[in-house]
């Protein structure tokens, strides 16, 4: 963590994440995560303390980088994580080398809270972007801890909320293969039962959850998970 490793021509392993899946029950590896936006070499920069940050339906890490900044990237597909989000302050000192930067970085209830060395302490929040929909922050801040060690990797639980229906509906538009009409009557659909009570609710909610499944050649699994939050909404008393 005191040496620059993030400049233009340093090897893509050199203070990256490795990413690996379980197969077989044995690791078997896919990529490296490095950060995206190059370095000087006056700044310390490799991959430190982050974590899990609870976007439904997707793998989404924000990790620190010293002076390297924040990143926050999805790692969905082992094979090709991207970026989405990020912040970085700059060098301490732009003429030498200065030990400095984001030490460590944790979601925790919707805010994303950076120790920065040199700089004090640093607290943002997501915005939305082509990358990341409001509906999927939206749900991502449903899940709520009373503390947080993230060494301990608690098992993330999403309570039921049309905001989890919504967030599963922007990822399947995101794909590509359902049409934008199908997506819209899908959102109206959500909408007239988050603005219902009682049994009407519950009877759209169950009709929905019907249709869903006529999309289900897009993506299987994301289809299931919006049929299971349309059909958790029908059980809880919101």
């Amino acid at each position: 963590g005191g040496a620059p490793k993030c400049r233009a021509g340093d090897k893509p392993e050199w203070g990256a994440d490795a990413i690996f899946t379980i197969e077989n029950k044995k690791l078997k590896f896919k990529s490296y995560y490095k950060l995206p936006s190059y370095q000087s070499a006056n700044e310390n920069c490799v991959a430190h303390n982050g974590s899990l940050i609870p976007i439904p339906g997707r793998d989404v890490m924000v990790q620190a980088w010293y002076q390297g900044g924040i990143s926050v990237f999805d790692w969905t597909d082992p094979s090709n994580p991207k970026e989405i989000a990020s912040f970085d302050r700059g060098p301490v000192d732009s003429t030498r080398m200065v030990s400095g930067g984001s030490w460590s970085v944790y979601w925790y209830n919707g805010a994303i809270v950076s120790s920065e060395i040199a700089r004090g302490m640093d607290v943002a929040e997501l915005t939305p972007s082509e990358f990341i929909s409001q509906n999927e922050i939206d749900a991502a801040k449903t899940v709520k801890w009373d503390y947080l060690n993230a060494q301990g990797q608690p098992k993330i639980v999403w309570p039921p909320s049309f905001a989890l229906a919504k967030a599963f509906t922007d990822q399947l538009e995101r794909k590509g293969c359902v049409s934008g009409a199908r997506i819209g009557d899908i959102r109206s659909q959500i909408s007239a039962a988050e603005k219902a009570s009682g049994a009407a609710r519950n009877a759209a909610l169950t009709k929905l959850s019907a249709q869903v499944e006529n999309e289900r050649s897009c993506d299987p699994k994301k289809v299931d998970m919006l049929k299971k939050a349309l059909q958790d909404l029908q059980s809880s008393v919101m």
